[in-house]
């Protein structure tokens, strides 16, 4: 279910990752979510299955977090308002939170259809 990426053969190549992290940041800063205080996992959407059962498992903490990112984001888009550049999400504090989860519900998921689909043979 998760998007194909290029990311395990950059981070394995450190002369990759330094030639494209400038470019990552960049592009990261021009999308603007971290001028709303959001972080890249905040955006994922939740209307998928695997989304929703991630968002269960989030520890209490973490998503009390995440939500008051959304609800003080909203409430920006509202205002047409950017927050001030002190409250800003800083590329350390941009790191995945909800994306481990996603790949492991998927991981189980495919342990399951691989077990559910497994066949006995009996030897004579």
């Amino acid at each position: 279910m998760s998007a194909p990426t290029l990311a395990p053969y950059v981070f394995k190549r450190p002369w990759l990752r330094n030639l494209l992290n400038p470019l990552a940041n960049w592009y990261a800063n021009a999308a603007g979510y971290r001028k709303l205080g959001l972080r890249a996992d905040d955006l994922i959407s939740e209307e998928n299955a695997v989304v929703a059962q991630a968002l269960k498992r989030l520890p209490m903490k973490e998503n009390y977090d995440r939500v008051f990112r959304l609800r003080r984001a909203m409430q920006c888009s509202i205002t047409h308002k950017l927050l001030p550049k002190s409250e800003w999400t800083k590329p350390e504090e941009d790191v995945p939170y909800l994306g481990p989860l996603i790949a492991e519900i998927e991981a189980e998921a495919k342990e399951r259809a691989q077990l559910d689909t497994l066949t006995v043979v009996k030897n004579h």
